[in-house]
């Protein structure tokens, strides 16, 4: 089969009612092909694999939008915690009817699913992570600093919005784009498509789908030693994507966190941090590969 992008790998919109709120996502593929889950990076939204799905044959791929992206609802109250998205991965995927799946994770995508893996070893298949090997950590006496920012930041934030009106809307979906190309490089048809799913269209003009609290702070996060451990609970074969140019990781955690893993295939290549949307066939490629030597 040819590896470029075919008519029937064309997406479709599903929503997933799940306990606690509903998840929107993209589909690509059959039922019956190799269930996969595909997990975005933070502010992202599921059309972050628009580029890599239709490329990648054979699978069922569910890319979600997660809660507080895209078109998935947001969390009724609190913060976000990185830990919850867990949770809902593997809720998303008992909602597909899914035992076993393959994850796909881009950045705090990869981190999730490198938890999930790690949670629930005997669902995971097989794991794909591009630009991302674990979640960000905190050392153990860095905790009480790291809480206290989180709640001052959130304390400053609803001083800051007490009795305001809503923001301005956004002029135009360019001005949008504009702005998502401030927050990370990538190219501009790259945050084209991530833009044109993140934004809605109210009576007023344009504003953004995600919800604000986002941009807080994490009041909590697991330390090095926690991820480690689960890593080293991870048992299926691993994908490791990184772009020369994008996410700078400590090589020493990263050579720690390598080490921790049974079965880690790594491939290098040109580009930035989002390479898998700005240039997604080296990026299938690889994949392809993966998946063809772990049936």
């Amino acid at each position: 089969m040819s590896a470029a992008a075919t008519d029937d790998r064309a997406p479709r919109e599903r929503v997933l009612e799940l306990p606690h709120l509903r998840l929107a996502a993209r589909v690509w593929g059959r039922a019956g092909e190799r269930p996969t889950l595909a997990l975005h990076g933070w502010l992202d939204n599921a059309a972050s694999f628009d580029g890599l799905a239709p490329r990648v044959p054979g699978l069922e791929l569910v890319a979600l939008d997660l809660p507080g992206h895209g078109r998935s609802d947001h969390r009724p109250g609190g913060v976000y915690h990185f830990i919850d998205y867990v949770a809902d991965a593997i809720a998303a995927c008992d909602a597909l009817g899914w035992e076993r799946f393959s994850i796909i994770g881009h950045s705090l995508g990869a981190g999730v699913g490198a938890l999930v893996a790690g949670a629930v070893p005997d669902r995971v298949e097989r794991l794909v992570l591009l630009e991302g090997l674990g979640p960000m950590t905190n050392l153990e006496e860095d905790a009480p600093a790291v809480l206290r920012h989180a709640v001052e930041q959130a304390r400053a934030r609803a001083r800051k919005t007490a009795g305001r009106e809503r923001p301005r809307p956004l002029a135009s979906v360019r001005d949008a784009v504009r702005a998502r190309l401030m927050a990370g490089e990538m190219q501009v048809a790259s945050a084209t498509t991530l833009v044109e799913r993140a934004l809605r269209e109210d009576d007023d003009g344009l504003r953004w789908r995600s919800d604000p609290r986002l941009r807080l702070a994490s009041r909590v996060r697991l330390t090095e030693g926690q991820t480690l451990a689960f890593l080293r609970a991870i048992r299926c074969p691993t994908l490791l994507v990184r772009a020369h140019d994008g996410l700078r990781f400590d090589e020493q955690l990263a050579r720690q966190r390598v080490e921790s893993l049974a079965s880690l295939e790594l491939v290098r290549l040109p580009g930035g941090h989002h390479v898998h949307l700005d240039d997604p066939e080296p990026v299938a490629a690889a994949v392809r590969s993966f998946l063809t030597n772990n049936p």
